[in-house]
């Protein structure tokens, strides 16, 4: 890549202005084009089958399958436990699109949930069921990944949110990629959402990716020099047999081996339709951000993985209420102020995309707090009842839906 004229520093070393302002409606605004799919969005959702008497996972994916067919068409699809359910969006061309579809599809996996006596729920792991109760899918690919991984396959019982922002050029993408690393730990700590594992409350907001980090190549990327020499690691990987597609690379963030997306891959499954839809927006923000910057050969501060690394942690031990490292400054700063920055850095794209509603949601988590601190104050509030973090789940999961639960 052609070395930029100058360079924008990481947030928190003076790339925004740190002066609080108030978010203009995107009205009246010229809206970011998003012809051939650039900066459109899709995205993918886990859940959790429920019963609605003891709480536990159901292993019932085959019969959610035969009846989803119907309605959800491909927008359904197993995973490797049965008890999981994914749905994935069309290639949406805006956020309220986004939105419409997220809505409609949970609306209709309920339905046909409630005709089973089930129920659906959405977060980062399940309070208590254990991973050795689960079934397995009968799935080729499921098989291949057991063979290949054994007990860390069959113990991965998570769930998470991804989300894909149309990019079609590709070697614009890598480096895109390469720079939005840094806010991998930012999106995170906005949606952790997985406090509990096994029926203990880890200490952690996010449990979830301590589990699936024992795959290989999960995490934060490094960063490449091209799109050559990123396409050089996959064919060496299937070279050598490590992996039989490009699929099996499940890092934080990748470039999509089949779409021309960037996927975002590091947040928790989200219990209510608004946080999924804020963290999209924000996501889809940065990438059109760091866009632009590219096409005014500027380029945002690019860190190596092991201090990312250290924020990600971060992350997933305090959520909202820790600190994340400012690498140039050398110091600790408080996670909301950073975020803060996040979103000024963002707030014309944000204008541009009509996302004013979105950001004002993502403020309101800052104030309110994660999935992971409503399931904390749910556990709180009933004498450490992991039941009721169930109930407080299944609740979130179907707020705003057009059904009702049976």
């Amino acid at each position: 890549m052609k070395a930029p004229n100058n360079y924008v520093p990481h947030i928190g070393n003076g790339a925004v202005s740190t002066k609080t302002q108030r978010r203009r409606p995107a009205t009246g605004r010229k809206r970011t084009r998003k012809d051939d799919h650039v900066f459109t969005l899709g995205i993918e959702e886990e859940f959790q089958i429920i019963d609605p008497e003891t709480r536990e996972l159901r292993s019932h994916i085959q019969q959610i399958l035969a009846d989803g067919k119907v309605l959800l068409k491909e927008h359904v699809k197993a995973e490797m436990h049965q008890s999981v359910v994914e749905l994935g969006t069309e290639i949406c061309e805006d956020i309220g699109a986004a939105r419409k579809q997220v809505v409609q599809l949970r609306s209709e996996l309920a339905t046909i949930a409630g005709i089973k006596g089930l129920q659906i729920a959405s977060s980062g792991t399940h309070p208590f069921s254990h991973w050795m109760d689960q079934l397995i899918t009968a799935d080729e690919r499921y098989a291949t990944i057991l063979n290949d991984m054994q007990q860390i396959a069959r113990a991965n019982l998570i769930w998470g949110l991804h989300v894909h922002v149309g990019i079609p050029d590709r070697g614009e993408a890598i480096d895109v990629m390469n720079q939005a690393r840094y806010f991998l730990p930012h999106l995170y700590a906005l949606s952790v959402n997985s406090p509990f594992w096994l029926g203990q409350n880890t200490g952690l907001k996010a449990y979830r990716q301590m589990m699936f980090e024992r795959f290989p190549r999960t995490g934060i990327p490094d960063a490449f020099e091209s799109l050559s020499e990123y396409d050089d690691y996959l064919k060496l990987l299937v070279s050598t047999n490590c992996i039989d597609n490009a699929k099996k690379i499940w890092w934080d963030i990748r470039l999509h081996p089949f779409f021309n997306t960037i996927e975002f891959r590091i947040c928790d499954a989200q219990s209510r339709v608004d946080d999924t839809i804020a963290l999209a927006a924000l996501m889809q923000a940065i990438v059109v951000k760091l866009h632009k910057l590219r096409a005014q050969n500027v380029t945002f501060r690019s860190y190596p993985r092991r201090l990312i690394d250290e924020n990600r942690w971060r992350a997933s031990r305090y959520g909202l209420d820790g600190k994340l490292i400012d690498f140039g400054r050398g110091c600790e700063v408080d996670e909301r102020e950073l975020l803060h920055e996040m979103l000024e850095f963002i707030e014309t794209e944000a204008d541009e995309l009509g996302l004013h509603r979105e950001m004002a949601h993502v403020e309101q988590i800052m104030r309110e707090g994660t999935g992971a601190d409503r399931q904390l104050r749910a556990w709180e509030r009933s004498d450490h009842n992991l039941k009721a973090v169930v109930d407080q789940i299944v609740a979130e999961t179907y707020e705003g839906l057009t059904t009702s639960r049976n």
